[in-house]
């Protein structure tokens, strides 16, 4: 049996809908071997599929040439995740870092940006402490 690809990602809920599966495939994100995919691309069973969502490249087997959407609790049925466990610590290490390699111009600053740009340009406070040292000096020549 054999399925279309953009029909095979949504119905084995690898991605949300449809469209956006459409979208993978135009896009080259959704391979084969190394070989990018078009959405109209029949697979059949066996064939092993990488999606990659940056940052990491998800790779799954073929069980089922499915066209229609199944229930969660039936997505092992319809596919084996063979992704390589160095996958999922590239993961691991994005999701600690955060948000710290932010690209340039990605969008506007987080409320923490902000808050760390006015710490870092504004001087901090030292207190309760008087500057007015030229009076005391006044004070101190008039009495000689």
């Amino acid at each position: 049996m054999e399925a279309r690809i953009d029909k095979w990602l949504w119905a084995a809920r690898i991605f949300k809908t449809r469209s956006i599966a459409i979208d993978a495939c135009k896009n080259g994100r959704v391979m084969i071997d190394g070989v990018k995919l078009k959405p109209s691309k029949m697979i059949k069973e066996g064939d092993v599929i990488q999606v990659r969502k940056p940052p990491v490249t998800y790779s799954f087997r073929v069980l089922q040439a499915i066209q229609n959407r199944v229930g969660a609790k039936l997505v092992p049925e319809v596919l084996e995740n063979v992704t390589t466990p160095d996958q999922y610590e590239l993961l691991e290490m994005n999701r600690i870092s955060g948000f710290v390699n932010r690209a340039r111009g990605t969008g506007r600053p987080t409320k923490k940006d902000r808050r760390d740009l006015d710490d870092f340009v504004q001087p901090a406070f030292f207190g309760d402490f008087d500057f007015d040292f030229d009076d005391e000096d006044e004070d101190d020549y008039d009495e000689e």
